[in-house]
């Protein structure tokens, strides 16, 4: 059986990210370079391919997050991270203007947005329940 090419889950995972051909080609193009560098052999292909399609998606300003990408790909942001690492530093990717903005501090945000979001529609659940409960002797909520 011959060993499963990181080229060969890109198609799959772009799909899964609604990103445009753009990025899929510039994935190919990041694992073709990094094929030629010997950076793949030895490293699962979905992570390869993960964190090719990451850096590609930065590039092509069609960002996605780690997270993203690891759901997607079946792995961990770990193993994405480092994938990332290794190929950004030996492609000389880490360079490139676009990557100068630090990951840790996007992906913070991001995190901290959706934990918004997870509070203001936890809030809007107690909210409905609380009405939905009523006023017979149940606690309200007073508005200020």
């Amino acid at each position: 059986m011959i060993p499963t090419s990181p080229i060969d889950y890109v198609p799959r995972f772009c799909s899964g990210l609604t990103l445009r051909g753009e990025v899929q080609s510039k994935a190919v193009e990041i694992l073709r370079q990094a094929s030629e560098k010997e950076l793949t052999s030895g490293r699962g292909p979905t992570g390869v391919a993960a964190a090719a399609i990451y850096i590609a998606s930065i590039l092509c300003g069609d960002r996605r997050t780690q997270r993203e990408v690891a759901e997607v790909a079946g792995i961990t942001e770990v193993t994405i991270r480092n994938r990332y690492k290794e190929l950004a530093e030996e492609l000389d990717i880490e360079n490139h203007p676009l990557m100068y903005v630090k990951d840790s501090i996007i992906e913070a945000q991001i995190e901290k947005d959706l934990k918004k979001e997870q509070l203001k529609g936890r809030i809007k659940e107690l909210e409905h329940q609380i009405r939905s409960e009523g006023n017979g002797g149940r606690r309200t909520i007073e508005k200020n």
